[in-house]
Formats: C-alpha cells, sequence, structure tokens
C-alpha cells in the first residue's frame, strides 16, 4: 500500500508540474521581456555616457554577455516547449523555474548606480579642443582598430565637406595621447597647396627637432626620416588635397616593424588610393543623430515650444546628415523661441537663399574648396551641370553624358565612343572626390527582378553650393522641381542668364518673350512640366544664341514657326511629347547635332530632316504614328552617329532603309525593330560587316523599350518560334526571348551562330508555354560541339514557362556534356512543370555558379537531383556560390540527396520562403584548425519568412546554433 502511495504522490508531481508549465513559462517569458528593456536602457546609456578617453565598465561588458546567453536559452526552452512529450514536461518546468530564477538574477546586476564607463588612465600629451561625437562611433571604432592593429599602416578618412572628418579624428588624436601604444602624436593640417617645405618643418617641431633652412628639400627628408625612426609615432595629416611621397617629405613607411601609423583626412578617395590608404569612408549622419546633434547645438528647451517640433525636424532634413550644416544653422537658431521665426528659416532654407543669419557661407565656403579644386573647367561645367536636375534627382550615367555632349562641355573627340568614355571618367573623377554620390536607378523590371544601372546624385547641400555658390557666376539659373506654375519675374533672374533650368515643374504658360538678361541664353530646359501645351510664336524670337532646347515630356502640340530661326541651336529634345503632331522646317538648323523625337506623336518625318548635314544623333523609336522614313534622308545624314528606329508605327524599319543605314560610315549605334524572323534573318546574313562595326539593339516582332545592358542586345518579343531557327549576330552578348509562341524547340534547336564567333553571355526566357527544355542532345552530341551557343554563358533566367521540366535532355546518352561551364546565375521562376532542377551528371558543369534562385515552382521537389537519392552521401561543391534562394515550393523536400552536403565556403546569402516540406539544409560548415565547426567565412544573413519560425525549429542542419547570429526573419 506504501509503495502504491508512493507512486500516487509522484504521479501527482508530474500532473502539478504539468499544470504548472505553462504558468512558468508565461513568467519566464515576461521576465525577460523586462530584461530585455533593461539590455535596451543600458545601451542608451552607454551610447551617452562614452566620451573621448572613456572606456565600458568591465563589470558591464560580463552583465551584456551574460544577457545574450540567456537570450540563447530561451531559444533553447522555447524550442522545446513546442514539441516536449508529455511525461517530460516535468523536468522541462524544473528547467523553466532555473531559467526564471536567473533572468531575475541577471535584472539585478543590471542596475549599474555607480555609472556604465570609466575613463582611461591619463598619459602626457596635447589635447585638442573638440565636440563630442553624435553618432559615427562605428566609424571611429574602425579607425582605431586600424590604430591598434598591426595589418594597416596607412588610413585614409574620405568623406564631403562638413561630413565630420576632422570631428572623429580629433576624437581619435585625443584617445591616442591618453593611450600608451604610442610615443608620439602628431597633428598636421596641410596647407594648400601642398607645401613640402613647410610640411617637413611641422613635422620636425613636432618631433623636438629643428631642420637646417638651407638644405634642400631631398636632404631635409633624409634628415627628417633619421628623426622619425627613433621614435613609434601616429602621423595625422588633416585636409590632404594633393598627391605626394611619404618619402619624399621624409616619413618612413609604417608598418609591422616599426608599430608607426599615418592617418590621412581627404575629400578625395584618389590621395587616399595613391597613398596606398586603407580607405575608410565617412558617411551623412541618419536623421534620429542628425536630429540628436541639433538639439545638442540648439538646446533641447526649443522642444518645449508648442508647434515647433515638426518644423525643426523638418529643417534638420534639410541638413542632409552634414554635421557641419546641423551645427551652423543650429547655432544661428539658438535662443529662437517664435515659431514663425523657424517656419521663415525653413522657407529660406528650402528655397535656396542665403539665410540663418548667412550661416550658409560657412558651409559653402568649404564645399566650394572641393569645387575650385576640379582640375579643368571642363570637370567644373560637367560638376555644375548637375544641379540641373531637381533635388535628390538619381541619373543614369548615359542620360547625364548625352546631356553634357548635348551642351559641348565634352567635345573634340574622334567618336561617340570615346566621349562617352571621357564622361564616364568626369563622373568617376567627381564620385571620387565625393561631389557626386554613386546610385543605383530603378530602371525596369524583368519579372520579379528589378534591372538596376550605374547612376549618381547630388547631395543636397553640395548641390545648393553649386545652385547659390557658383552658378550665378557662370550664368546658370536652377528652378528645378520648385513647383512653379509660371516662369520667374523679372527680378528672379540672374545677370546674364546663360542657362536656365526649369524642369519638373508644373509650368503652365510661357510669356510671348524673356526679359532682357536673357538674350544671351543658350540653354533652355522645360522639360517635364507635363500641363506646357503652348509655346507663343514670338516667344524663341530673341533667342538668337540659344544652342540647346528641351521640351521633353510636355503636352505640346506644335511649336512655333520662329524655332527655324534657332541658327545656332545644336540639340533639340522632344522625347515623349506624344501630343506633338507638328514641327515647322528644321531645313536652317545646319547646326543641329541631336534631334530626339523618342515617343513623340509626329505622323511625317520633319520637313528639312535631310539638310541636317550635321546631325549626329537621331531618335524617331516608338513614334507610334510615324508610318515610314521616306527614301533618301538617311543617307543625307553622313555624320550621324547614333540611330533609333524601333517601332515605327505599323510597320518597322523596312529592308531599304536598313541599306541606306549601311552606307553611314560614322554610325556607331544603331537600335531598330524587326517585323519578323525573317527580316531580322535577312538583316544578319546580308549585313555582317556592318554588325560587326557597330552597337546595337535589335528588337523582333512586338516592340518594347531597348535594356541597353550591354553593346550588343536582342529582344524577340512574340514571335512565331521554331518554324525557322533565329540566326544570331556572332557579337551578340544578350538575348531576351518574351512571349515566344509555339516555341516547342530548345534553345540550341531554335537558335543558330557560329561557334567560332560565340560572345552570349546573359540569355532570358520569359512566358513560353510549351518548352520543356533548355538544351537538348542527342547521342551522337559531342561535348564541344552540341551547343556553342551556350558555352560562354553567364546568366540564365527561365520564367513562366509551365511546361518547362528539365534544363537538359539527352536521348539516348547516359552522360551530358558540361555545357553550363561558365554559368554564374541561374534563375528559375514560375516554372510549374520542372520537379529535379540540376542533375547529378551535371553538377560538376556548375563549378562557376554564384547565385542560385528558384521561385514558385509548384511541384520542384529538389534542387541537385541524384539517381538514388535515398541512400547517395554524395558532396556537392559549389566553390563560388555566394546566394541561394528557395522561394514558395511547397513540394521541396531536400535540396540534395538524404545524406549528401554542400560545400559553400563562399556562401554570403541564404533566403529560404515558404518551403514548409524542406526538413533538412546540407551545406556543410568548414572546420577550423582545431577541428571545430564554424559558421562560413563569408556568411552575412540567412532570411528566414516570418511564418516559417517554427519550421526553421524544427529543420536537419548541422551545428545549426552557430548560425543563430545570422538569421533574419522577414515578414515579406
Amino acid at each position: 500500500m506504501e509503495a502504491f502511495l508512493e507512486i500516487l504522490k509522484m504521479v501527482g508531481n508530474y500532473v502539478d508540474c504539468h499544470r504548472k508549465l505553462e504558468e512558468d513559462l508565461n513568467e519566464f517569458r515576461s521576465e525577460f521581456q523586462v530584461l530585455k528593456r533593461r539590455k535596451f536602457d543600458v545601451k542608451s546609456r552607454i551610447q551617452a555616457e562614452v566620451h573621448s578617453g572613456q572606456v565600458v565598465k568591465q563589470e558591464v561588458r560580463g552583465w551584456l554577455n551574460d544577457v545574450r546567453k540567456i537570450e540563447k536559452d530561451k531559444q533553447d526552452v522555447e524550442g522545446r516547449a513546442r514539441k516536449v512529450p508529455y511525461l517530460k514536461r516535468a523536468s522541462l518546468d524544473k528547467l523553466v523555474r532555473e531559467k526564471v530564477e536567473v533572468v531575475k538574477r541577471i535584472q539585478e546586476k543590471g542596475i549599474f548606480n555607480e555609472g556604465l564607463v570609466i575613463d582611461r588612465a591619463p598619459t602626457r600629451g596635447v589635447i585638442i579642443p573638440t565636440e563630442n561625437l553624435v553618432g559615427q562611433i562605428s566609424t571611429k571604432d574602425e579607425i582605431w582598430e586600424y590604430l591598434m592593429g598591426d595589418e594597416v599602416g596607412m588610413i585614409g578618412v574620405c568623406g564631403i565637406g562638413g561630413v565630420g572628418k576632422t570631428t572623429i579624428i580629433k576624437n581619435l588624436h585625443n584617445d591616442l595621447q591618453r593611450g600608451s601604444k604610442f610615443q608620439k602624436v602628431i597633428w598636421i593640417t596641410v596647407s594648400h597647396p601642398l607645401n613640402v617645405f613647410e610640411l617637413q618643418k611641422k613635422i620636425a617641431s613636432a618631433m623636438g627637432e629643428r631642420l637646417r633652412e638651407e638644405e634642400e628639400v631631398m636632404m631635409r627628408a633624409a634628415a627628417l626620416m633619421e628623426i622619425m625612426r627613433r621614435k613609434r609615432y601616429v602621423v595625422i595629416l588633416d585636409d590632404v588635397w594633393q598627391k605626394f611621397s611619404l618619402t619624399e617629405v621624409g616619413i618612413p613607411d609604417p608598418n609591422v616593424q616599426n608599430g608607426c601609423k599615418v592617418v590621412v583626412t581627404s575629400r578625395s578617395s584618389e590621395v587616399c588610393s595613391y597613398l596606398r590608404c586603407k580607405i575608410v569612408e565617412v558617411k551623412p549622419l541618419s536623421q534620429e543623430e542628425s536630429l540628436q546633434l541639433f538639439l545638442n547645438t540648439v538646446g533641447d528647451g526649443v522642444l518645449q515650444v508648442p508647434g515647433l517640433e515638426e518644423i525643426l525636424k523638418l529643417i534638420v532634413e534639410e541638413c542632409a546628415g552634414l554635421p557641419l550644416a546641423i551645427v551652423v544653422i543650429a547655432g544661428s537658431m539658438r535662443g529662437v523661441d517664435d515659431v514663425n521665426v523657424w517656419r521663415n528659416a525653413l522657407v529660406e532654407l528650402r528655397d535656396r537663399v542665403r539665410s540663418v543669419k548667412d550661416s550658409n557661407d560657412e558651409i559653402f565656403r568649404r564645399l566650394r574648396f572641393s569645387f575650385d579644386r576640379l582640375d579643368s573647367l571642363e570637370v567644373k561645367n560637367c560638376f555644375l551641370y548637375c544641379s540641373f536636375f531637381r533635388e535628390d534627382y538619381v541619373f543614369s550615367r548615359r542620360e547625364l553624358i548625352e546631356c553634357w555632349i548635348d551642351e559641348g562641355l565634352i567635345d573634340g573627340l574622334p567618336s561617340r565612343e570615346a566621349t562617352y568614355n571621357r564622361g564616364h571618367a568626369i563622373i568617376d573623377r567627381l564620385e571620387k572626390n565625393f561631389l557626386l554620390e554613386k546610385d543605383s536607378s530603378f530602371s525596369g523590371q524583368f519579372g520579379r527582378y528589378p534591372l538596376r544601372r550605374a547612376g549618381a546624385k547630388m547631395h543636397d547641400v553640395v548641390r545648393d553650393m553649386a545652385i547659390i555658390g557658383i552658378g550665378p557666376e557662370f550664368g546658370y539659373m536652377i528652378k528645378a522641381g520648385m513647383n512653379l506654375v509660371e516662369l520667374p519675374d523679372q527680378l528672379g533672374w540672374v545677370k546674364d542668364t546663360g542657362k536656365l533650368s526649369l524642369m519638373e515643374n508644373n509650368i503652365l504658360k510661357v510669356p510671348p518673350s524673356l526679359p532682357p538678361k536673357c538674350l544671351s541664353l543658350s540653354t533652355l530646359i522645360l522639360s517635364s512640366n507635363p500641363n506646357l501645351s503652348e509655346i507663343p510664336e514670338s516667344f524663341f524670337g530673341e533667342m538668337l544664341a540659344l544652342k540647346v532646347l528641351d521640351l521633353s515630356n510636355t503636352a505640346i502640340e506644335t511649336l512655333p514657326n520662329s524655332i527655324s530661326k534657332l541658327e545656332n541651336l545644336s540639340a533639340l529634345r522632344l522625347q515623349r511629347c506624344m501630343k506633338l503632331k507638328y514641327l515647322p522646317s528644321l531645313a536652317n538648323l545646319r547646326g543641329l547635332k541631336k534631334l530626339d523625337l523618342h515617343k513623340a506623336g509626329i505622323e511625317v518625318v520633319p520637313q528639312g530632316m535631310g539638310m541636317l548635314i550635321s546631325l549626329e544623333y537621331l531618335d524617331l523609336s516608338f513614334c507610334h504614328n510615324l508610318r515610314e522614313i521616306r527614301t533618301g534622308i538617311l543617307p543625307n545624314l553622313s555624320s550621324l552617329q547614333y540611330l533609333g528606329v524601333c517601332c515605327l508605327g505599323v510597320c518597322c524599319l523596312q529592308i531599304r532603309n536598313l541599306e541606306e543605314v549601311a552606307r553611314l560610315k560614322k554610325l556607331e549605334t544603331l537600335e531598330c525593330q524587326f517585323y519578323g524572323i525573317q527580316d531580322f534573318n535577312h538583316f544578319v546574313n546580308k549585313f555582317k560587316d556592318f554588325q560587326s562595326a557597330i552597337a546595337y539593339s535589335l528588337g523582333v516582332g512586338t516592340a518594347r523599350d531597348m535594356l541597353r545592358h550591354s553593346k550588343y542586345e536582342l529582344v524577340i518579343n512574340e514571335c512565331q518560334i521554331g518554324k525557322e531557327c533565329v540566326v544570331l549576330p556572332n557579337n551578340l552578348e544578350d538575348l531576351w526571348i518574351l512571349d515566344g509562341k509555339n516555341m516547342r524547340s530548345s534553345l540550341n534547336k531554335m537558335v543558330m551562330l557560329e561557334m567560332e564567333a560565340n560572345e552570349l553571355r546573359r540569355c532570358r526566357i520569359w512566358d513560353s508555354e510549351e518548352i520543356e527544355c533548355v538544351v537538348e542532345l542527342d547521342s551522337s552530341s559531342s561535348s564541344s560541339l552540341c551547343c556553342p551557343v551556350l558555352d560562354k554563358l553567364e546568366l540564365l533566367a527561365l520564367q513562366m514557362l509551365p511546361k518547362l521540366c528539365e534544363l537538359v535532355r539527352v536521348e539516348g546518352a547516359t552522360t551530358p556534356p558540361p555545357i553550363f561551364s561558365n554559368l554564374k546565375t541561374l534563375i528559375i521562376e514560375r516554372c510549374s512543370g520542372m520537379r529535379k532542377l540540376l542533375p547529378l551528371e551535371l553538377q560538376q558543369a556548375f563549378q562557376n555558379l554564384e547565385e542560385i534562385s528558384v521561385y514558385k515552382c509548384e511541384q520542384m521537389e529538389e534542387i541537385i537531383a541524384s539517381p538514388n537519392s535515398g541512400a547517395s552521401s554524395d558532396k556537392f561543391t559549389f566553390p563560388k556560390l555566394r546566394r541561394l534562394g528557395l522561394c514558395e515550393l511547397p513540394q521541396l523536400k531536400s535540396i540534395c540527396s538524404a545524406k549528401g552536403v554542400m560545400v559553400c565556403d563562399s556562401i554570403e546569402e541564404i533566403t529560404i520562403f515558404r518551403c514548409r516540406e524542406l526538413n533538412r539544409i546540407p551545406v556543410q560548415l568548414p572546420l577550423l584548425d582545431n577541428g571545430q565547426p564554424s559558421p562560413p567565412p563569408c556568411l552575412k544573413e540567412i532570411k528566414i519568412d516570418e511564418e516559417s519560425k517554427e519550421w526553421w525549429e524544427s529543420v536537419e542542419w548541422d551545428h545549426k546554433n552557430l548560425l543563430q547570429p545570422f538569421l533574419n526573419y522577414l515578414s515579406n
């Protein structure tokens, strides 16, 4: 009986524990949330308390480490709670109670009434007065690591003027002075222009020595070199603009042996690269950091003024994250508590007026120096032209260079290609001097994939400097993107205005004439005024100096006859003027070099176009109302370098026109459309020499905008493919096949290409209902002859192909040849008939793959197929694979065979969305020297959809706990 009672007691205990588990779990979660909030508070206090020369206490570091450990423990407990068996709930509850007590103890230790930081032990040295950093802590820490480490000797700190380079380095200088690693810390502000003699003198003086004045620079350098070798030092050279040699000055190269460092700050990354620096770019502050810096300067009391907070945030936004702009503007507003004064400051700041007590002089004086240091008038004018666009406008390189060409800013080169090369070099120069910012402009969509091109934009404050501080000197007047409904009145005009930009406004009408100040106007830009529908007849009457006229994206229906008098006009841009029906005679415009009528509404070729003997650029593409180009016009345009003639009305370019085009000896680029495969093949076969001499973007079938992703591209859209082969030009780089009608053949049987001239790099097949495989071979196909069109292929994208079931089909053969050996990117989307992606036999052919992306393939079961997938323990090696994306694959059960592993040591990003049947991730983790596994060295992120958290907990992956820091749950 006693034994029975003991058993009942044990059962009762288990039942009690079972009932308590949920209660204790909830308490654990609640206490953990309290701990998380305390951790957030501690980190916020550290950010507020850490100043130059202060470090976080060891006890605080230990506490944060304890928090990280309990965070991992909580993940483990939550995972076990989801799948714990009934009889083990009691033991789990015991563990939960222990963890609750641990969390409470950590909470108690996290109060830190005596502060979180301590001062470093002070040492002798001169401390430079400077401001405490707000933000940019990570940049400072990065430079500090280079200073404390052995790998980097030369450090280059680059960024736009006013971004805070000097402030960061001053803080670091003071930290170094308080430390003991270096015997000497030297700060030199470099003079402009660089004076080596003076620089030597300053460095020697900082070392407590004097150099002989009468000696030559070379001898002084040798003497300084001997002085410098006596101590372990840091030399900080602030505001360097000119390339120079350390040896020329007398500074020994910093290296591991001497333990020395040289830090250079510059607005030019070219200078830092020349000095072989490790470059650290200082970026603008975030909006939150900017606001904090503004409040630190102006005083927190302004937040107590009713209605001021939102205005203050808008002013901070206009400062564009530049600490110099923020501090100067905030300082000038200190003590102001009148909301009306703040509103006025915002208006003036936005209107680009010298406002806030002339504080813009303080900003522009520094930014202007960047402009003055540009080495030629050509580059300066190119830079100023960038301000013609509205604020934050991202322009493509092609767009910007074309504008420069139109203005004659880059001219005199033997070809348009050479001019483009020069334009790219200028953009690179401006980017390296931080006068332009790199950007990627969104320029279209291929299925779900955005197509991006290299672009650039002007920083807001730099643009203001160009418009306000420099533009008037050059006769530039910029009023782009200012919501104007009419032209500025006479008081708003710059004296002797030479270039006027009014793009992206809402101007409804223009006056009969412009003010007398505009008689010398050479550039007039009225583009993207969508409601501008009429130009008065007399408007151009006195603009005899006009060279560039841009009316693109307007509602203009006719141009006045007075435009025929503009004999100096060199560029006429009328893109997307879809209502434009009539142009007056262009016969007198003998100097016209560019005529852009892309997507204009004209019905006939402008009268007198055949007289434009200087014309270098003609775009008539997508003029849907234009029926034909009359025979005899094109041969007269003997200077033509670019010709765009895609989709002219119901007809495409006729063969007789192509024969005329082929005689244009200076033509460098052709964009045109063909009605069908037969016409296109005729062109390819008949004009082979012509194709090899020019760049081209060719279309067959239904017209669409050209991609301009490469010099040689072909888009086949809505064509009957399969009845006859498509003959590809020998130098083709990009092939797009869109909406292939009745396309049953494989790619290699559908196109013809001479093997020895194969340059195809990218191929996309989209929305073709019948295609079943990409490559179809028979048993007689040899590896060298089977599919030459794919030998150099780097990107293959297959989308919306419902009957596609395999990449390679081999009839009567067991092993397909390695035909994808150069492939880097493989994209498969909405191919509902495909079950297995990569045959095991082809795995060795994919050694150069860098990206595999598979999306919405309902029947996809396996990525790397194996004939004996149930028992195979193969190792699949993808040495260059950087990205693996698997999204919405409801039937995906495995990535490779059950015991197989993938070796992907270059992997950077893994994305898995809604693949709920996938039970194992076979990516093998590399081993350290001690034999322990570690995350892949290049891994940055593992992205999982938020709905798959439970799936992630259950999926098998060896040593998955090591990958937890890389995990990121995304809602979409």
